[in-house]
């Protein structure tokens, strides 16, 4: 093995070590802003139901009970 191609700021070392903190801190903070803009979007959207005693287990006409109250 070659000593001197391992040192203390190679990748593997500290610059290794920065790189992927970085990387994962920049991973978090983006999926925290793309869920707060998510959060935001979908709370102006809200809605309300209507016929809640005809609404069946399984049934794809469900979606008709639901009324979009923003396009009002």
């Amino acid at each position: 093995m070659n000593e001197n191609e391992r040192g203390v700021f190679s990748l593997h070392g500290i610059t290794g070590m920065l790189i992927a903190t970085l990387l994962l801190l920049s991973i978090l903070a983006g999926l925290t802003y793309g869920a707060i803009v998510t959060q935001q979007a979908s709370a102006d959207q809200f809605y309300e139901i209507k016929d809640e005693q005809k609404i069946r287990m399984n049934s794809v006409e469900n979606v008709n009970h639901r009324v979009d109250v923003s396009a009002k």
